[in-house]
């Protein structure tokens, strides 16, 4: 045994020396895994849109702490919503990981035996989790505890200034519910959905409701019901005092369900009062009086306390859904609580400042934040700053738990959930993506497949054309870094990201996977998504892509990324749009995609306005394409006239005068002299812009001449192009300063 033991150990020692050379080695594979990665970043950097654009990337290894890959990334950037990184960096760190918001119900002076009290009062701490589920438990609670009338419902909303909006957010004008303000007394995220649902028949008035419904909203209903083909309908939320003003125009078809649509709301305290009222009467107790505005008075008794959700369910809200009005109520939320009430977006500001020369080393003035949330041309952030924030938080043990798994996870979950798809980076990659117009970032962490951890930060600024692109360019620099250290390689990774697509096989073929992929959309079904994705991705014929994207989108019209991908998929082009009008006529269909481009145009998208232009100018000499383009146009004319403007406005010289031409098609057709967007051409001349004012009244003039051609007797089936600029100056527009999901 002792002699087997021996040669054991001998055997062993021999093994250890004979491996001592290829230790040295191991140096040598990392250098080679650096230089292939180098080759592989630097390769997609070379490519358009990246290579015209602006372009700051640092990548560190935690491993060592080497810089593996660097370029301009000291560069000042638009990180866009790569600044929720730094929000929640600071929140995590100065509020703690344990940190819960408070709701306080308090009566005056106290509850009674009869369980009728003259005032409630609610007394908020900014909870950005609070829902009207939430709140319907705590009139639960407060019924079970003895409450049956009150008189008056007042408001406590001092724990934060009055200031609803921070900086940047005055650079749009929207209802959107990205757009939401904030307020220490808040309920869903101060956004509402409005359901609408068609009628019967027809020319029958569809039927508008609101979640949740209250007092709080006038509805003004001016939905009816069209044909099939009629979803085209526009939603406005607008202040009325100390209510809301819901506007709702447009069409449904009879053969359609619910149509959900989220707006922000612009009085918090109100929303939440009024919500409040309903939920107590529908529970029994009786409200006498009215919802007021105050403040609790000291001799006030608590008779219940609603704590928010835990810290880390708030920021998974705010980083994975990239959720801008969680982001503004933690930055008033630190100034509240470290500066002293009411908080402020400015005591916020100065919070994180603090921080970040306190405890990161980035000194105030190196960069430029305005706001918690990274959106619109306000904020400045470099690459190299952003990675120190990111390596610091990864140090912090407390800390770093919370915030690593706050991140959307790539291929996986959050704004993430469809990017990555079929690379390294599925699942290894957690990071935080930023979106605004001409804008795109990608900032977090990888763990390549070779098992070192790398942390990153990518923010592209100015950027020619579409975003669609850019964002994939984006995933290859990701999936390239994730495949460090794999047999694929980065080159490889990139590759397999970068293919292009292009088309392939035979008109009949093709159009009999069309016909397969569309029935699959018109079933409405979202089990049907994760298939529908699968094809998307592995499908390399562009028409046949824009169809899955349509289908996608059908399969679940509210859900941002079934749109995301369907505009970026979807073009004017030849080997796309023009394909499928061959495809429709085969299969006698209307073509694929452009009912949701209009759909999407109508509510008043701008990237969906844009491409409906570019369709029309595509359409020209095909007469089919022409009428249904007219149609269109008209259509979303009614809803979404001073989007079309800018749109037209944008837009080329050729497409504009097609379009012009078309929309004037479409007036006659519809025959409304009242109709909306004559109406809004004459409010738009009032317009403090002067180049604007100067295009409308271009425009005006080329559209009523148009208009009246059409009137005239003429051949049927012509489109009369006006000379190139006639309908207006070419000349910069006005900048849309968001996507669909800003700050995404």
């Amino acid at each position: 045994m002792q002699v087997h033991r021996a040669s054991v150990l001998l055997a062993a020692t021999a093994a250890i020396i004979l491996s001592l050379p290829a230790a040295h080695a191991a140096p040598a594979d990392k250098r080679a895994e650096r230089e292939a990665l180098k080759t592989a970043l630097l390769d997609v950097l070379q490519r358009t849109p990246l290579k015209a654009s602006r372009v700051g990337i640092h990548i560190q290894s935690l491993d060592d702490g080497s810089v593996v890959f660097s370029q301009n990334a000291d560069d000042l950037l638009n990180p866009a919503s790569n600044v929720k990184l730094v929000t929640s960096a600071a929140a995590l760190a100065t509020l703690g990981t344990e940190y819960r918001f408070d709701t306080e119900f308090l009566v005056d002076p106290e509850l009674p035996p009869d369980g009728k009290v003259k005032t409630l009062y609610v007394r908020g701490k900014g909870d950005p989790s609070m829902t009207t589920e939430r709140l319907y438990g705590v009139v639960s609670e407060l019924f079970h505890g003895g409450l049956r009338e009150v008189q008056d419902i007042i408001i406590d909303d001092s724990w934060f200034d009055a200031e609803r909006t921070p900086p940047g957010y005055d650079q749009e004008e929207s209802d959107r519910a990205y757009m939401a303000p904030t307020g220490a007394v808040s309920l869903n995220w101060n956004a509402t959905a409005i359901y609408l649902r068609a009628g019967e028949a027809p020319g029958a008035k569809g039927t508008v409701e609101m979640e949740p419904p209250s007092d709080f909203f006038v509805v003004e209903n001016g939905l009816t019901t069209g044909s099939h083909r009629a979803r085209r309908v526009s939603v406005a939320s607008k202040p009325l005092g100390d209510k809301q003003r819901i506007v709702v125009k447009g069409q449904l078809p009879s053969d359609q369900g619910a149509v959900s649509v989220w707006k922000k709301i612009d009085n918090p305290p109100m929303y939440f009062g009024y919500t409040f009222k309903e939920l107590l009467k529908g529970r029994g107790i009786k409200v006498k009086g009215k919802v007021k505005l105050g403040l609790a008075p000291s001799r006030a008794r608590l008779v219940h306390v609603a704590q928010s959700d835990t810290f880390d369910v708030i920021l998974k809200r705010l980083n994975k859904l990239s959720n801008n009005f969680v982001a503004e109520t933690l930055l008033k939320t630190m100034g509240a609580e470290l500066k002293g009430a009411p908080g402020s977006f400015q005591k916020g500001i100065e919070v994180v400042e603090s921080f970040l020369e306190r405890e990161v080393g980035l000194p105030s003035g190196s960069y430029v934040m305005k706001n918690g949330s990274g959106l619109n041309d306000t904020n400045r952030f470099s690459a190299t700053q952003l990675t120190r924030i990111l390596r610091f938080m990864h140090s912090r043990f407390p800390l770093a738990p919370e915030y690593l798994s706050s991140v959307g996870i790539a291929g996986k979950d959050g704004t993430l959930k469809y990017r990555f798809e079929g690379s390294e980076a599925v699942g290894r990659l957690r990071a935080k993506t930023g979106t605004l117009e001409n804008v795109s970032a990608l900032s977090g962490y990888v763990q390549a497949t070779g098992g070192e951890l790398f942390v990153f930060a990518m923010m592209v600024n100015d950027y020619p054309g579409r975003s669609g692109p850019v964002v994939q360019g984006l995933d290859a620099l990701g999936a390239a870094v994730a495949a460090t250290g794999s047999s694929m390689g980065p080159s490889r990774a990139v590759a397999a990201l970068s293919d292009t697509p292009r088309p392939g096989g035979e008109l009949g073929a093709v159009a009999s996977r069309i016909k397969t992929y569309l029935e699959l959309g018109k079933q409405r079904d979202q089990r049907n998504i994760s298939f529908l994705r699968t094809a998307w991705r592995s499908e390399r014929d562009p028409a046949v892509r824009a169809v899955l994207a349509d289908s996608l989108y059908q399969s679940n019209p509210s859900d941002y990324l079934g749109a995301r991908t369907l505009l970026d998929s979807y073009s004017a082009a030849s080997d796309v749009y023009g394909r499928l009008r061959a495809v429709a006529r085969e299969l006698s269909v209307d073509v694929p995609g452009v009912g949701s481009m209009v759909e999407l145009a109508a509510g008043g998208n701008a990237e969906a306005l844009a491409r409906v232009v570019e369709l029309a100018g595509a359409s020209r000499g095909d007469g089919q394409a022409e009428t249904e383009l007219s149609v269109a146009l008209g259509e979303v004319a009614r809803t979404a006239p001073e989007e079309l403007v800018v749109a037209l406005r944008e837009s080329g010289n050729s497409e504009r005068d097609v379009a012009v031409s078309l929309l004037a098609r479409g007036l006659v057709q519809v025959g409304d002299a009242d109709h909306p967007f004559w109406k809004s051409l004459r409010k738009q001349l009032g317009a403090p812009d002067p180049a604007l004012v100067t295009f409308v009244r271009n425009l005006d003039a080329t559209l009523s001449q148009k208009v009246a051609e059409q009137k005239a007797p003429r051949a049927p089936d012509t489109v009369e192009a006006v000379s190139p600029g006639s309908a207006a100056p070419v000349g910069p527009g006005p900048s849309r300063t968001a996507e669909t999901r800003p700050g995404g």
